[in-house]
């Protein structure tokens, strides 16, 4: 069973089910990508007219489309698609044998400051925007100033500045010294 919740973004919904749907953390692609994308589900959502963006998360998948198309055409298409691909496999749509993970290499080389910023991100500031239907992911830190890359639904959304200077930013300046001030890419 396919259910769905809306975002703060009017141009993104959740698809939600019981069902996993990543077992290797978040991955955002997008139409301008759709000939780098491997994953054979993934690439056929991308293709669906008006849909751009799609985030995969463990519990969730958070779609965006543009203002061309309406969700009352494309959610019952969308969510055709996920019923069909659960009644074809057991597996979730992310697998671990698909992907391999470089996150331990990159582990290796942060420095302490890096490490407690990627904590907070992952365990105060994500699970807030994944709520949301987004994500955000770490792209560095130089100088005080933390770099961040927002995803899914959060992606053009019309109050993702706010939540980068109200939320997040606060959040990581109270939590890690070091850190003046958070921008998007």
């Amino acid at each position: 069973m396919i259910y769905t919740e809306n975002t703060p973004n009017p141009n993104a919904i959740k698809f939600l089910s019981k069902k996993k749907f990543s077992e290797i953390g978040v991955k955002e692609f997008q139409k301008k990508d759709i000939q780098k994308v491997e994953n054979y589900f993934i690439k056929n959502l991308l293709k669906f007219d008006g849909v751009e963006l799609i985030l995969v998360s463990e519990n969730f998948i958070s779609v965006k489309k543009n203002d061309v198309v309406n969700w009352d055409s494309l959610k019952p298409t969308i969510i055709s698609s996920i019923n069909d691909y659960f009644e074809k496999n057991e597996k979730p749509i992310l697998s671990k044998d698909e992907h391999e993970n470089n996150d331990e290499k990159e582990n290796k080389n942060e420095d302490l400051t890096v490490k407690e910023i990627k904590q907070v991100l992952d365990t105060k500031i994500r699970p807030a925007v994944a709520k949301d239907g987004g994500d955000i992911k770490f792209v560095s830190f130089n100088n005080g100033t933390v770099t961040v890359e927002l995803r899914g639904s959060c992606s053009g959304c019309p109050s993702s500045l706010m939540t980068l200077k109200n939320g997040v930013q606060n959040l990581l300046k109270h939590y890690v010294k070091e850190v003046n001030k958070v921008e998007a890419l």
